[in-house]
């Protein structure tokens, strides 16, 4: 299963294309739709949440509420675009009229400057227009789907915020309680935080660094229940599923870390401390007396619940500008203020949910024969009571 996306920041749409989808899965818009809600909601975030309402058409791939087994696509598309049209526009324009409209001042943090030497694009609107985080709105489409396919087999996901600078949750909060019931809990906070007792304190911090024209940013936790044992590869490092993950959250705009279980923690406990003993009844086949690892051993789940952590930086437009330098007049000067959230910690949740629901989704359509949602289905229940009587 593989997709591709398409589309700028301020361009007419989003669109998706995804390939490898089992037949007669139900889908509908409203599904991918909520999940597009959850993405722009969370305190912090900035005007362009209200400008752009996003929902999600599908043109094809999918016939009375199923899939038929060809390509999806999807589109969002853009409320503000009436907006940018001549901006934006794909026909040519008079050579004195794109000089005029040039971008050339990079915004530290951002991709503008790199991008424009690896392009060549003397506008460095070329680059941040596809290199914006609003390409991770199409990405929660895609992953909404993923999530349809898990629900089906009865495999649950769930994200949460875990930090906003600096101010942690305290893990007891939820540490035993279910996805569903962490899901409760984080579906009706500001924050997106599985702690109610820290999210007035991370919502006035927020209102602080905003007040003070600067932005800040913290750690979201994906957890995934009911994944079987064994999906993934030890024998090459490109099949090891773990790594996948890593790479999935590594990709979502402005993360700068992944670790999976203890994580960091495990370089300041000995082996006893860390590894998770292996254990074995009759009602549930293998279980872990402990879950350090985050659900891996060998680039292979355990069985476990995957429980993978993600740190995003401040985003870094700032109201509060920061020096760069022009690349055509090599002048220095502060950069530039873009529409922009003080804090988008929350919605980052919600996109780490969905790529980390697409890489567990195509790694069972990898593992078992999946053209159809009805044989996907039996080959997991046949699986499953073989690893339990291993």
């Amino acid at each position: 299963m593989r997709y591709l996306t398409a589309g700028e920041s301020h361009g007419p749409q989003l669109t998706a294309i995804i390939e490898g989808l089992p037949a007669q899965l139900p889908l509908t818009a409203e599904m991918v739709n909520k999940e597009l809600k959850r993405r722009q909601g969370g305190h912090g975030r900035g005007r362009r949440m209200q400008i752009e309402k996003d929902t999600v058409e599908i043109v094809s791939g999918v016939r009375h509420g199923k899939t038929l087994g060809s390509p999806v696509a999807l589109v969002v598309k853009n409320d503000d675009w009436k907006h940018w049209t001549s901006i934006m526009g794909i026909e040519p324009i008079e050579d004195t009229e794109e000089v005029k409209r040039q971008l050339s001042r990079p915004r530290p943090g951002h991709a503008d400057l790199n991008g424009g030497m690896k392009y060549g694009h003397r506008d460095l609107r070329n680059v941040l227009e596809r290199s914006s985080a609003r390409e991770t709105t199409v990405r929660v489409a895609v992953g909404a789907v993923a999530k349809q396919l898990l629900a089906e087999l009865g495999i649950k996901i769930v994200s949460h915020v875990t930090e906003i600078g600096g101010i942690k949750v305290n893990p007891e909060s939820y540490l035993g309680k279910s996805v569903d019931e962490i899901r409760e809990i984080v579906e009706n906070d500001a924050v997106y935080c599985a702690d109610p007792t820290v999210t007035q304190e991370m919502m006035d911090l927020i209102d602080k660094t905003k007040k003070n024209g600067d932005s800040i940013g913290g750690t979201v936790e994906v957890i995934v229940e009911g994944m079987p044992a064994g999906i993934g590869s030890y024998v090459h490092y490109d099949r090891k599923l773990d790594a996948k993950l890593a790479a999935a959250i590594m990709s979502i705009n402005a993360f700068k870390g992944v670790e999976f279980g203890l994580g960091f923690e495990m370089a300041r406990k000995p082996g006893s401390e860390v590894h998770d003993e292996i254990l074995w009844d009759q009602e549930n086949g293998y279980t872990r007396k402990t879950n350090n690892l985050g659900g891996f051993e060998g680039g292979m789940t355990t069985g476990m619940p995957i429980i993978v952590r993600g740190v995003m930086k401040p985003i870094p437009t700032l109201y509060k500008p920061l020096n760069s330098v022009d690349i055509e007049t090599k002048e220095p000067f502060q950069a530039s203020i873009e529409r922009s959230d003080s804090c988008a910690v929350p919605a980052a949740s919600i996109v780490a949910e969905h790529v980390v629901a697409w890489e567990v989704a195509n790694a069972l359509l990898d593992q078992f024969d999946a053209d159809q949602m009805p044989r996907l289905v039996d080959n997991l229940k046949n699986y499953l009571e073989y690893t339990k009587e291993f």
